[in-house]
């Protein structure tokens, strides 16, 4: 089972093909993903839009919790060459410790463990 990053969402969301095949049943990610998800499509798109993807995906929303800010925190400081976003490190974090892949297609993730990259 994949956690899905923001960008993934996007992504699945505008149809790209290469994510179709991970887009189907539940789509298992944060609240802060689904925010992102609304700015990027407010932005591209509109209000109307961008509500429409928030009120009828399946989603299976994962708490964030203490341990996993820390965590993240770490990671992020660890990867700060790769200027990682703090919403992806969480997510990654959250999905690493639910043994989850983090599906992203964000090039800092490239070929660190546990992740599945997409473009």
């Amino acid at each position: 089972m994949f956690f899905f990053d923001s960008y993934a969402l996007f992504e699945a969301v505008i149809g790209n093909e290469s994510y179709q095949k991970y887009f189907n049943g539940k789509v298992i990610c944060t609240i802060l993903n689904l925010f992102e998800l609304h700015q990027a499509l407010l932005r591209e798109f509109n209000k109307k839009t961008a509500d429409y993807w928030i009120n009828n995906f399946d989603y299976v929303l994962l708490d964030i919790t203490e341990k996993n800010i820390i965590e993240a925190s770490d990671f992020r400081y660890k990867n700060r060459d790769k200027k990682l976003s703090s919403i992806d490190c969480i997510g990654y974090i959250v999905a690493k410790n639910n043994n989850l892949k983090f599906l992203t297609g964000d090039e800092g993730f490239k070929n660190i463990e546990n992740v599945e990259f997409v473009k």
